[in-house]
């Protein structure tokens, strides 16, 4: 027999909210049970309902704010209280990044009590209008009669019904009305779960996921609404290989986007990985390059490249860079940025870095310079192979603060420093902290 959920109270009660969770809750402790509540803040005396109740712990969300924090702004976009897309909007900017620069400063203390020698300053950008890929979802409600376009709710699986969205880019975050008129005017509506998102510097591309064959009528309304925005319209069919445009027609199925600090161009498909901040990544692959100090004597290794993102940028300054990513279609994608950019003092290889590399012709390569760009699993395995490849400056560029310190305690033990770490604010508004390290080769005495 199910267990019946535990009737929740309707009147809202008072909390004190001592500290934030991880994930960008108030915490309180009340009758000596710990509660999560959305939408508060730390130091602020709340009015609060509960959304469930746990042996353990509780959650809740505020809906009066009694005692208001200093860090409390008023949030950009009117959906914040119910998408989950951000978890982050009722705080200040600054006071976010100083939050992410203390998470990283605590992972480093976890991991061995390690200190950088030097902070550098956290990178920023703007704080809306700056996500250029995204999967919103779409939901036909029969009941209702209306179909729902957007993120998830927080703290559930339903579908927020958004008018629109401020940290898309505003030629797609301010449109979610119309597209979600869109939707509901297609006769396969019930049959479309998903809408991904793409942009580069000039153009958009939309991927309709469509579960089973568009009528004609359908295509042509997807076409049509592209057309009148300029947009490129793809459908998907089936799994990310089916993905196919179907305007416009012909030629090269591709979006571009620019680093003006190395005076390079970068092509990629619609469903290539690609940082969602283009601001944030325009600064962020120059600092790179800056603190591996490339010289045109170097030779400089690349791991987990991607399409090229650091690579190209980093062939304008070095004598020699390999890339390695597992994607073989990313190597491919690197050859085509090589060509497309002018730069043949570069070589791509697709291997699986968790796996072992000794039998691969670029590891048994000397390199000067190296840089890491892992996923959030971090790069313990090629960390441990640092001293083979013989580079004396690392530069690391993490998505999770707890893997990189992990790492940066290994690079340590292998006789290399901290010099220098900070974040970047690659995801305003929520608590992903991307951060940067750079570690030297120590002397020996």
């Amino acid at each position: 027999m199910a267990r019946r959920r535990k009737q929740l109270p309707e009147t809202p009660e008072p909390a004190s909210i001592e500290t934030l969770s991880h994930d960008g809750r108030g915490i309180a402790r009340r009758d000596g049970k710990t509660t999560f509540i959305d939408n508060a803040l730390p130091g602020e005396e709340v009015m609060f309902k509960f959304t469930y109740m746990r042996r353990k712990f509780d959650e809740g969300k505020a809906v009066e704010i009694v005692t208001a924090s200093p860090d409390r702004v008023t949030p950009p976009c009117e959906h914040s209280t119910l998408c989950g897309g951000c978890s982050l909007q009722h705080m200040s900017p600054e006071v976010q990044v100083a939050r992410k620069e203390a998470v990283l400063r605590e992972q480093l203390q976890h991991f061995g009590g390690l200190e950088p020698e030097e902070w550098l300053a956290p990178l920023t950008g703007p704080v809306t209008g700056y996500r250029s890929k995204a999967r919103l979802g779409v939901k036909y409600v029969e009941a209702k009669g209306e179909t729902l376009v957007g993120f998830r709710e927080k703290r559930n699986s339903f579908i927020a019904q958004l008018r629109t969205c401020e940290v898309l880019i505003p030629d797609v975050g301010h449109r979610l009305s119309e597209l979600r008129t869109l939707m509901h005017g297609l006769e396969s509506r019930s049959r479309i779960p998903q809408i991904e998102l793409a942009a580069g510097d000039d153009d958009v591309a939309l991927i309709i996921r469509h579960l089973d064959p568009l009528p004609e009528a359908d295509q042509q309304a997807l076409v049509g609404f592209c057309q009148n925005l300029g947009w490129h319209c793809y459908l998907q069919p089936g799994n990310e290989s089916t993905v196919h445009r179907i305007w416009p027609e012909g030629g090269e199925q591709r979006l571009y986007y620019k680093h003006p600090s190395a005076g390079v161009e970068l092509a990629f498909h619609p469903t290539d990985f690609t940082q969602v901040n283009a601001d944030i990544n325009r600064k962020m692959v120059p600092l790179a390059l800056d603190l591996l100090d490339i010289s045109p004597e170097h030779t400089v290794l690349d791991l987990f490249c991607g399409l090229g993102n650091f690579t190209i940028p980093a062939a304008k300054r070095a004598g020699k860079v390999v890339g390695v990513e597992v994607s073989q279609a990313m190597v491919e994608r690197g050859y085509e940025n090589a060509r497309r950019n002018g730069l043949e003092n570069l070589e791509f290889h697709a291997w699986d870095l968790s796996q072992d590399i000794s039998g691969q012709a670029w590891a048994r390569q000397a390199y000067d310079r190296i840089l890491i760009d892992p996923p959030r699993t971090g790069a313990l395995e090629m960390v441990k192979l640092m001293p083979r490849l013989g580079a004396s400056k690392i530069v690391y560029v993490s998505c999770n603060p707890a893997t990189l310190a992990r790492d940066a305690g290994e690079l340590m033990a292998l006789g290399y420093r901290l010099k220098a770490a900070g974040v970047m604010d690659m995801f305003p508004h929520t608590t992903h902290v991307e951060s940067i390290a750079v570690f030297e080769k120590a002397k020996k005495k």
